[in-house]
C-alpha cells in the first residue's frame, strides 16, 4: 500500500498554539445577534411549529444567518472547530434552549438521528450506567470518553449546565495525527488505512452486521477522512465473524491514542454555560474528561447535542454508507435502526 502525502493547510494545528488564539475561534454573540435567536425561538414555540420540522427559512437570523454561513465554511474547509459564546441560557426553559439551538443549526446543516430512539437533539448527560456494558454509549456515563469521531459531518453542544468538577472539552487535528504517525510509524500507520472492526454497540441498522469495517484513516478525493472509537473497536471482538486485532494494530491504535493525549498536540478548553462549540468530525477527533457532578438533580452537567449533514462537505469513500446511511453530501449520517422514529426529546 502507497501511504498517503503528509497534510498540509488549516487542519494541521496544535493544541497549544489554538489555544494562543482564540480570538480566532470564539465567536461572541452580538446583542442584536442574541435578539434574533430569541424572537426566532418564540415565533416558532407560538406558531407550535414542529422542532423536528425545522429549516432555515422558518428560523430567520438577517444578521447571525451570514456569520453562521461562515463557521460552516471553517468547519468543513478551515480549522475544523468553532465556538459561539454568550448565549444567556440561564434565562430560558428547557424547551426554549432546545429549540433555539436546533433553529440555529439548521443554517450549517441538516439534523440526523442520535440513536436507535431517533433523537434528532441528544441529551449528553451521566445516566449512571457503565461503559463496560456493550449496549451503553460513553456519552451517557461520567467517564473520560477519549479521543473519537461521531457518525455525521458535524457535532454541535451547547452547555446548559457544567458540571461541578472536570468535563474539560479536548479537541484534535486527525491530519496532525497522521502527519506524526506518518513521520514516526509509517509502518502502523499503513494498519490504520486498512478496514478495522468497530462496534455498532447495538444500534443495528436492517441487513446490516453488528459491526462496522471502516478504517481510522481514509484517503479519499485527496483528503484523509477520520473515523475513530478505540472503545469500539476493542468491543467488537466480541463477534467471532470480526476481522481480529493483531499485536501491531494495538501498537498502531496505542500509539494513535498516545499522539492524541499528547498535551503538544490536542487543545483544552472548558464549555461554560451558554457555549455553543461545533467540530467536524471528519478531521477532527473530541473528548471530555471524567466529571464530578453537583449533588442537586437540576444542577448536574447536562448539553443538548445536533449531529448535521452539511450541505457543501466533502465526498466520502462508499464504505461510509454502511455508517452514515448513505455518501450524499448534505443526507448523510446518523443512526437508523427498525423501529426507531425520529423525533425530538423535549
Amino acid at each position: 500500500m502507497t501511504i498517503p502525502p503528509l497534510r498540509k493547510g488549516e487542519t494541521c494545528w496544535h493544541g497549544p498554539d489554538q489555544a494562543q488564539r482564540t480570538d480566532e475561534w470564539i465567536w461572541q454573540l452580538t446583542p442584536t445577534e442574541i435578539r434574533e435567536l430569541e424572537e426566532a425561538t418564540a415565533s416558532v414555540l407560538q406558531a407550535g411549529t414542529p422542532v423536528s420540522g425545522l429549516t432555515g427559512n422558518d428560523f430567520p437570523l438577517p444578521t447571525l444567518g451570514p456569520r453562521l454561513k461562515k463557521l460552516q465554511q471553517e468547519l468543513i474547509a478551515g480549522r475544523g472547530f468553532g465556538l459561539l459564546r454568550g448565549l444567556p441560557v440561564q434565562h430560558y426553559s428547557e424547551r426554549e434552549a432546545a429549540t433555539l439551538f436546533y433553529g440555529l443549526g439548521t443554517h450549517l446543516g441538516n439534523a440526523r438521528s442520535q440513536n436507535a430512539q431517533g433523537h434528532m437533539l441528544g441529551h449528553v448527560r451521566n445516566l449512571g450506567v457503565d461503559s463496560s456494558d456493550p449496549n451503553v454509549r460513553i456519552y451517557q456515563t461520567k467517564e473520560r470518553q477519549t479521543f473519537h469521531t461521531d457518525s455525521s459531518d458535524v457535532v454541535g453542544l451547547l452547555c446548559l449546565q457544567p458540571a461541578k468538577e472536570g468535563g474539560q472539552s479536548l479537541l484534535v487535528s486527525a491530519d496532525t495525527v497522521f502527519n506524526e504517525m506518518h513521520r514516526q510509524r509509517p509502518d502502523l500507520l499503513e494498519l490504520l488505512l486498512q478496514p478495522i472492526a468497530t462496534d455498532r454497540r447495538g444500534e443495528v441498522p436492517e441487513r446490516m452486521e453488528p459491526f462496522l469495517r471502516i478504517p481510522v484513516f481514509s484517503y479519499y478525493d485527496g483528503k484523509v477522512t477520520i473515523f475513530y472509537q478505540r472503545q469500539y473497536i476493542e468491543s467488537a471482538q466480541r463477534f467471532p465473524e470480526a476481522p481480529r486485532l493483531t499485536d501491531r494494530h494495538y501498537e498502531a491504535l496505542d500509539l494513535f491514542d498516545a499522539i492524541c493525549n499528547d498535551p503538544d498536540v490536542h487543545l483544552t478548553m472548558m464549555l461554560e454555560k451558554g457555549d455553543m462549540q461545533f467540530v467536524y468530525n471528519h478531521a477532527m477527533l473530541h473528548d471530555r474528561t471524567g466529571f464530578i457532578d453537583w449533588p442537586e438533580p437540576e444542577r448536574r452537567r447536562h448539553l443538548l447535542r445536533l449531529w448535521l449533514s452539511v450541505p457543501g462537505d466533502r465526498p466520502l469513500p462508499e464504505v461510509f454508507a454502511t455508517r452514515f446511511g448513505s455518501v450524499e453530501i448534505g443526507n448523510r449520517g446518523g443512526i437508523v435502526v427498525p423501529g426507531s422514529k425520529q423525533h425530538i426529546p423535549i
